[in-house]
């Protein structure tokens, strides 16, 4: 079991180093969303989903070594979390206290990651909000209301408020 340990203590910082990845990422995107430059946007997505492909892969990894603890102790794989293999490790107190450092290290960068999200996803959502304030600005000053005004045959000639309809007035 002790290399099983050892082999889950390496995929977890694996998974600590690719976190801090995607950390950075997330932190390079915010200037990005709000300077609205679309093309360094698609390049720092483009990374992140690189790097979240990786995380994938240990993730799995991670899942298939806590599998083959559990068999090798006989417990369910649903209930063997970080923190009870942290309590089986307590005669072991080097193997523990670094597991603990590892668990607690991987929480903290993934929170991180999460706030961040969080954050870029109300960027993204108020650029949004942004956009189609602006497009129905233009849309309703494209469909001004007309006026009632009537030429001296008492035609009504269809006068838009603000001007004329269509685009270019030549008489200007």
């Amino acid at each position: 079991m002790a290399s099983l340990m050892e082999e889950l203590m390496n995929t977890l910082e694996l998974e600590i180093v690719e976190y801090n990845k995607l950390l950075e990422l997330a932190k390079k995107k915010t200037p990005v969303i709000v300077s609205g430059d679309m093309e360094q946007l698609r390049k720092v997505t483009d990374e992140e989903q690189s790097v979240a492909d990786t995380i994938v892969g240990l993730d799995q990894k991670r899942e298939q070594i806590t599998k083959d603890i559990a068999n090798v102790i006989n417990r369910d794989v649903e209930s063997l979390k970080l923190s009870v293999l942290i309590e089986i490790l307590s005669k072991q107190p080097n193997e523990a206290r670094r597991l603990a450092d590892i668990r607690d290290r991987l929480k903290n960068v993934v929170d991180s990651v999460k706030m961040l999200n969080d954050n870029n996803k109300e960027l993204v959502n108020h650029s949004l909000e942004m956009v189609e304030f602006d497009l129905n600005l233009i849309k309703s000053m494209r469909q001004a209301p007309e006026t009632n005004n009537y030429g001296r045959t008492a035609i009504n000639s269809g006068s838009v408020l603000g001007g004329t309809r269509g685009g270019f007035d030549a008489k200007q």
